[in-house]
């Protein structure tokens, strides 16, 4: 058989082998393919093996994963006028592929715009020390907005993370100051609570002291033996009342 005759036999069969390599797909279990048929959706396909008619169809590719997306630092005036810089990282994936694909051009870029514009507006309405203080609150409100504007496009919002707010300089030595007044109150309330409660147990000592003159007398021997013990040149003798007042009324009878 002459060579050159087996030439169109040959092309043919190359030709049969591209067509059905084109024809065949393979997605994994993390992506999905939104088929079109002549401009057309015809569904979603995937995961795994599937057959397209080539020159008709049309398949794009999306993927299911979660996308972890870093919104770059924003310029924030909060609600008592106050500008920082606040980043945050958002964490979505697609649910619907036919509408991610279909309802808006390019649903990353779409979710990108969205975080930032929605960063700005919320953290807009809020007080700095809200901001500070109430991260939590702010990170589920964020994730609502987004959640709610993202699901016409098939994207869920998993999750909202304020990551940094960077404060102006002036802005951390007043917050400084303000720490260190705050624990200096703390430290003077503490202080005076316990020179009440100390006050009240001595009240209560007197008190007792003075309905027991053996317990004085008991006090006044505890005190000589403090004194002792301490090894001073000097000792006081805490003489007791009674026995002064005993002296002085038979000074008064005999005069």
């Amino acid at each position: 058989m002459d060579l050159f005759s087996m030439v169109p036999g040959i092309f043919f069969i190359v030709i049969i082998i591209m067509i059905v390599g084109s024809a065949v797909r393979v997605l994994p279990e993390y992506e999905r393919g939104v088929l079109f048929r002549l401009g057309r959706l015809a569904g979603v396909k995937g995961p795994g093996l599937f057959f397209i008619i080539p020159g008709i169809d049309k398949l794009v590719r999306v993927s299911l994963r979660t996308v972890a997306f870093d919104v770059p630092p924003q310029d924030v005036i909060t609600l008592d006028n106050i500008t920082v810089k606040v980043s945050a990282v958002i964490y979505f994936r697609v649910l619907a592929p036919e509408k991610a694909i279909c309802e808006v051009e390019n649903y990353l870029y779409a979710t990108s715009q969205l975080s930032q514009t929605t960063l700005r507006s919320v953290l807009g309405q809020v007080e700095l020390d809200e901001l500070l203080a109430k991260r939590d609150k702010i990170n589920l409100q964020l994730q609502e907005i987004l959640d709610r504007h993202a699901g016409p496009w098939g994207v869920k919002i998993a999750n909202v993370e304020v990551k940094n707010i960077d404060l102006p300089q002036e802005m951390l030595r007043a917050i400084a100051k303000q720490a260190e007044a705050e624990r200096e109150r703390r430290a003077k309330i503490i202080h005076a609570d316990g020179e009440f409660q100390a006050s009240e147990k001595l009240a209560q000592a007197a008190a007792i002291l003075a309905t027991q003159p053996t317990s004085l007398q008991l006090r006044y021997l505890q005190t000589l033996n403090e004194i002792a013990t301490e090894k001073n040149s000097t000792i006081i003798f805490p003489v007791p009342i009674d026995l002064i007042k005993m002296f002085l009324d038979k000074s008064e009878s005999k005069g």
